[in-house]
C-alpha cells in the first residue's frame, strides 16, 4: 500500500522547521568528493528523517543522498518489496550561499518505479505531492503545468548550463528557442515548478536518482511530458540507477517535441 502522502509531508516539514531553517545562513559547507558541497544540515536532516521513516515504516529501507556509495549500491539491489529515496536538502549551493532555493525530496519506490513523491520547500511553505494514477498537487490542490502559446519561442525554459557539455550551450541560444532563460538551482523544485506551470521547458545535463525520483513522479502526475537519458539514450524513470541523467521536460507533448528538436536529441526511450 502506498504511504500517505500527508504524513510524509508532516514529517518533512517537521525536519525543515527542526534542522534546516534554524541553520539557514548559519553554516558553512564542505566540499564532497565530486565536488558538491554538503552541510550540517544536510547530515541532520537525513539523519531525522531516517529515523522516524523507520519508526513510522520498520520494513522499508531508506536510501539517502549522504550515504556511502556502496550502502546506496547495496540498498538498490535488496530493495525488492520497496525502498524510499531522499535527498534531505536538495539545493545545497542554494542553501549555504544564503539563495532561497532549496527542498526536502522523498520518493516510495516499489518494482523500480516511484509510486509516491513528496517535496517540500520550506521557504514558501509549499508541499507538492503526487501518488502514481492519482495526478499531483501543491498544498492539496491540484496543480497542471501551463504554456503560454504553442512554440518555443512563447516559453520559458529551465536551463542548467553547469553540467551541459560546453560544445551544446551556444546552439541553445539561436533564436527560436525560448523567450527567456532561468536555472533555480535545485532540480526538485525544478520538477515541480515544471508541475505548477511556473515555466515551461528543462533542461538538466545530470541528475541523481535523489533529485528525480520524487519530482519526476510529481511533474508526470501534473500532465508535463519529459525524458530521461544516459550514455546509451533515453531511459524511463522505471530503470533505477545511480549514474546521473540528462533530462529534458515541456508542459506537454508538443512542446517537449520541438524542445527535443530544438535541443538535438531523439523523441524516443530504447
Amino acid at each position: 500500500m502506498t504511504p500517505d502522502p500527508n504524513l510524509i509531508g508532516d514529517i518533512l516539514r517537521e525536519a525543515a522547521a527542526t534542522e534546516i531553517m534554524p541553520r539557514f545562513h548559519s553554516i558553512l559547507a564542505e566540499r564532497k568528493a565530486d565536488g558538491s558541497l554538503v552541510t550540517e544540515a544536510d547530515f541532520a536532516t537525513q539523519a531525522r528523517i531516517v529515523e522516524t521513516i523507520a519508526r513510522e515504516f520498520p520494513s522499508t529501507p531508506l536510501l539517502g543522498e549522504e550515504m556511502t556509495p556502496e550502502d546506496q549500491r547495496r540498498l538498490l539491489a535488496e530493495a525488492d518489496t520497496g525502498v524510499w529515496i531522499l535527498d534531505p536538502l536538495d539545493g545545497t549551493g542554494n542553501y549555504a550561499s544564503g539563495f532561497p532555493g532549496f527542498s526536502i525530496s522523498l520518493a516510495f519506490v516499489e518494482h523500480a518505479q516511484a509510486t509516491l513523491g513528496v517535496i517540500y520547500d520550506p521557504v514558501r511553505d509549499e508541499c507538492f505531492s503526487a501518488v502514481r494514477g492519482g495526478g499531483a498537487v501543491l498544498n492539496g490542490e491540484p496543480i497542471r503545468p501551463f504554456a503560454p502559446g504553442p512554440n518555443l519561442g512563447d516559453c520559458l525554459a529551465m536551463i542548467d548550463m553547469k553540467r551541459l557539455p560546453p560544445e551544446r550551450i551556444p546552439a541553445l541560444f539561436r533564436p527560436g528557442g525560448f523567450r527567456s532563460q532561468r536555472n533555480l538551482g535545485s532540480v526538485a523544485l525544478d520538477w515541480c515548478w515544471l508541475a505548477a506551470g511556473r515555466y515551461q521547458l528543462y533542461l538538466h545535463g545530470g541528475q541523481k536518482l535523489w533529485d528525480y525520483a520524487a519530482g519526476h513522479l510529481i511533474a508526470s502526475e501534473a500532465g508535463a511530458a519529459s525524458r530521461l537519458y544516459t550514455d546509451r539514450g533515453a531511459k524511463e524513470a522505471t530503470d533505477l540507477s545511480l549514474s546521473p541523467r540528462l533530462a529534458v521536460a515541456a508542459s506537454d507533448d508538443a512542446l517537449l517535441q520541438r524542445w527535443l528538436d530544438f535541443v538535438g536529441l531523439p523523441m524516443h526511450s530504447t
